[in-house]
């Protein structure tokens, strides 16, 4: 259920920060913004977003591992864990990249799960010396999503799709059904293969499983963030098998991967040119549309 972040994103910074942010998906909403890209004709009108909203409980540092590149490959070298370890202990001078042990609680974004999610998170920013004493101070403590992230950035989302079990090739890959009149068959592949060479291709649609993938939504931006006390997001009726959004919240323009409820990493943008960072200006948000 939870999605491996196989690459953190190297930024330009000059102080240490964590580089992902653990949340779960509520649901979505509408939000109309002033569209602010320079060169397009809708410049300075309303603009409507398909936005999708994150819950994030505040996520505690529970630990440290430093990195070191050998043979091709990074092998954990050293592991620190909340109680502490002397600074002298620590191979700063082998390590090449830092991560942090982050621990999300599903139960305080109002889930049925107690038991934490715990998994590593990417640091960068400022040189490894400087990353180890970034995390170090923050062991034991918890952090917020608005103190890593800010409205009008762009972040990537990792997150599991829905899952929709067996299907065949016409619903699995989109191939076009044979005619009504063919031999034993309609939504079938007409043939697999020729007779030589006699095997099959891995580009052939076949039927299989559906879904329950991992995917990464790239580029979403960050419309507004906000807690639920002071600035509630929470449409009339709650969301759709998700309920109320208690705490943090972060509202993303588009879609995200998964169903609600599901665990979403949101991590620094790894491709692409991160463009200007202003806020959106926001004119409305659909939290009193009632579902028929």
């Amino acid at each position: 259920m939870y999605p491996r972040t196989r690459t953190w994103p190297e930024i330009e910074a000059e102080k240490p920060t964590l580089l992902g942010y653990p949340g779960y998906k509520a649901g979505t909403l509408h939000v109309i913004t002033v569209d602010d890209r320079a060169k397009t004709p809708n410049f300075g009108k309303p603009l409507f977003n398909l936005s999708s909203v994150i819950s994030l409980p505040e996520a505690e540092i529970t630990g440290m591992r430093l990195y070191a590149h050998e043979n091709g490959h990074d092998r954990a070298i050293s592991d620190v864990k909340a109680q502490g370890q002397a600074p002298g202990e620590l191979p700063v001078d082998k390590a090449r990249r830092v991560a942090a042990v982050v621990s999300s609680v599903p139960a305080e974004a109002g889930l049925s799960q107690k038991k934490p999610i715990v998994l590593e998170v990417g640091v960068g920013g400022g040189d490894v010396k400087g990353q180890v004493e970034y995390v170090r101070g923050l062991l034991g403590k918890k952090v917020k999503f608005a103190e890593i992230f800010k409205a009008g950035m762009r972040v990537d989302v990792l997150g599991i799709t829905k899952g929709k079990g067996y299907e065949g090739p016409v619903t699995r890959l989109g191939i076009k059904r044979k005619q009504h009149k063919s031999r034993k068959s309609v939504r079938a592949v007409g043939v697999i293969g020729p007779w030589h060479p006699a095997a099959v291709m891995y580009t052939v649609a076949r039927a299989g499983q559906m879904g329950f993938h991992q995917r990464t939504e790239t580029g979403k931006r960050i419309l507004l963030t906000g807690n639920a006390k002071d600035n509630p997001i929470t449409p009339a009726g709650g969301f759709e098998h998700f309920g109320d959004v208690r705490g943090d919240y972060a509202v993303l323009a588009g879609s995200l991967p998964g169903p609600a409820r599901r665990f979403v990493m949101v991590r620094f943008k790894a491709r692409g040119v991160q463009k200007s960072q202003n806020p959106p200006q926001v004119l409305e948000v659909s939290t009193k549309v009632r579902r028929a």
